[in-house]
């Protein structure tokens, strides 16, 4: 099933290739939401300070009734925090919120803050965030050290000072908005891709296209659009808190032909309603 399969991280820590996106899921639902994700075999579990629910995802690891080293936790420090000694403090806030004593794969959120993003010049600041990454990865408190929503220049800029290259880069990946020029310049350096909000944050279930695509292949939406992130080569990380979702999220184990996945990578999906008031969706 995919959700026994693992890619290995340029540093040999094996990822799951299938997530639990938990964006939106707040306290004790988080926690029933991991607990719940557990037993439907989900051992990926990815969460964020900005998302306010680490204590939460943390208590549903701590009883889900795995040993720790039976799951993936992943966080993310904060966009905003662009200096050294805040990363290392935020690092360690994350540690505590989690109640864990180590966490898998930890991320800068953001090249740009929040109310910034896509805007001025942080260069210099996540050098710094990524030096107190560094830093947490040496001390053995985070098996792996990544970023997410970095484009090429934001990787570039890393590389010209990092002891440790990104193994990871977490980014907006779905059918209708696939950066596949990204996607070949992380595989040409080993930086394994995460693909967040693969359903497109819902956007993608009203498109006729796909729709009759997923038809064919008889699955969902959901479901077509999980296994073309994973036919990518991404880990795909679908946000549900809903245990019937997460199981047939999971019910991906059929091969999208390559013709097919020739027409998902060239749609081209903008609109995402509601939802394009956040900057991951704003198309900048």
């Amino acid at each position: 099933m995919i959700v026994d399969e693992t890619y290995e991280l340029a540093n040999g820590v094996r990822i799951p290739v299938l997530g639990l996106g938990t964006w939106f899921i707040e306290g004790a639902a988080a926690a029933q939401a991991v607990r719940d994700a557990v037993e439907t075999g989900y051992r990926n579990i990815d969460t964020a300070q900005a998302y306010g629910n680490e204590r939460g995802v943390g208590e549903g690891a701590r009883t889900s009734g795995l040993a720790r080293h039976e799951l993936f936790v992943s966080t993310k420090l904060a966009a905003e925090i662009k200096e050294y000694d805040a990363a290392v403090a935020a690092i360690d806030g994350s540690l505590d919120a989690l109640g864990l004593d180590h966490i898998d794969l930890m991320m800068i959120h953001s090249p740009q803050p929040w109310a910034d993003f896509r805007g001025g010049d942080y260069a210099e600041g996540n050098r710094e965030a990524w030096r107190a990454l560094e830093s947490a990865y040496e001390q053995g408190k985070l098996r792996a050290i990544g970023v997410s929503n970095f484009r090429q220049g934001d990787l570039e800029n890393l590389f010209a000072v990092c002891d440790v290259v990104p193994q990871v880069n977490q980014v907006l990946v779905h059918a209708g908005n696939t950066p596949s020029e990204l996607l070949a310049f992380c595989a040409a350096r080993d930086i394994v891709v995460e693909a967040y909000s693969p359903i497109g944050h819902g956007a993608i279930l009203t498109n006729a296209e796909i729709a009759a695509i997923a038809g064919r292949y008889e699955v969902s939406v959901p479901q077509l659009c999980i296994r073309y992130t994973l036919q990518l080569g991404t880990v795909s990380l679908p946000k549900t808190a809903d245990r019937a979702h997460m199981r047939s999220n999971a019910q991906v184990d059929f091969v999208i032909s390559e013709p097919d996945m020739r027409t998902l990578e060239a749609l081209r999906i903008r609109d995402y309603g509601e939802h394009s008031v956040f900057p991951v969706y704003s198309m900048k």
